[in-house]
């Protein structure tokens, strides 16, 4: 035990003197949780009764949008990961002969895949990033993990989440006050790969746009860029515009549920600082409880100009997942 908050000691240190982070008072001030030292759904406790139907006046002219990308095995993703669909077909289901059953003679037809979990648009629980295998409140590894399924933390845990979506349309206010960080591929406009989002962007984007975040709300970044999975899936998965740290602080200071974008990682990628990998994971997920939303389909609210919204998720609950393919939905 001694070592390890050793460990956790020097790991504050380093962190408060990299560039731009922010000084920690000790090494355990991010646990226990402020829901307690047993909580293990994090910012989705900030969702009551009352902001579920503040979002639902939100709703005006009954327009629908599907915030999830259609997932198949040539969805780009990460490493390895990787989606396989197999349909069975008539009577491999009823009788294994072929032939329709019954005087209605019914057939039919039955699937099933072999799925990574994190393949297009995804929500990140809170079991899959941490700090030295330290994980949301405190939690370590062994109290959690296992290989046939996770024990705390499971996405399938997550309650409904109904609140009030903002789009934050980082592309748009760039384009309009620096151009420089914009490019256009096949006629889309979208962040240069090397863009990182922080503080800044995200005032002038809000400003421009007129709306301020509240306690509770889910944040989504419009930066351009999932147009290049369309086109060229080597280039979309080798580098990404995205929210560095210093922008995920910024934004955790809101309260938000959950902070989301159009690429596979949220944050920028390669990161900020060599040799620092994945920090708005470990600010969001670990430290803060704030789930992360990946390969959102935000182009169609941009073009709507549809800054806030009451934003709808139920993800599918199989248990001991650590992220989950979403298909969430916007209101307005």
């Amino acid at each position: 035990m001694y070592s390890r908050q050793i460990r956790k000691l020097v790991l504050v240190t380093a962190l408060a003197s990299a560039a731009g982070a922010q000084p920690v008072a000790a090494a355990d001030d991010w646990y226990p949780s402020r829901w307690g030292k047993d909580d293990t759904l994090g910012a989705v406790n900030l969702i009551t009764a009352d902001s579920v139907a503040a979002a639902a006046r939100l709703v005006k002219t009954g327009k629908r949008y599907a915030l999830g990308m259609e997932v198949s095995r040539d969805t780009p993703a990460f490493g390895s990961r990787t989606v396989e669909t197999f349909v069975v077909s008539n009577g491999a289901i009823f009788n294994n002969a072929g032939e329709p059953i019954g005087q209605g003679k019914v057939t039919g037809n039955d699937d099933w895949g072999l799925v990574f979990f994190g393949v297009g648009t995804q929500i990140d629980g809170l079991g899959h990033v941490g700090i030295d295998h330290t994980y949301y409140n405190g939690t370590d590894i062994h109290d959690f993990y296992h290989q046939s399924g996770l024990k705390k933390f499971s996405t399938s845990d997550i309650p409904p989440i109904v609140t009030r979506g903002v789009l934050i349309d980082v592309l748009g206010y760039l384009q309009a006050t620096a151009p420089d960080k914009v490019m256009t591929v096949d006629g889309h406009a979208m962040l240069k790969p090397e863009v990182a989002i922080n503080q800044a962007a995200i005032e002038g984007a809000l400003a421009r746009q007129g709306i301020a975040l509240a306690k509770g709300d889910v944040v989504l970044l419009n930066t351009g860029y999932m147009a290049l999975a369309d086109s060229d899936a080597v280039r979309y998965m080798a580098a990404q515009p995205g929210l560095g740290k210093a922008g995920a602080l910024y934004l955790a200071g809101f309260d938000p549920v959950a902070v989301g974008g159009e690429t596979f990682g949220l944050e920028i990628q390669p990161g900020e600082v060599a040799d620092v990998y994945l920090p708005v994971h470990q600010e969001l997920l670990a430290k803060r409880g704030i789930y992360i939303l990946e390969n959102i389909v935000t182009r169609e609210l941009a073009a709507d100009q549809a800054w806030e919204f009451m934003f709808v998720l139920g993800q599918a609950r199989l248990k001991g997942t650590v992220q989950m393919i979403i298909n969430p939905v916007a209101l307005r």
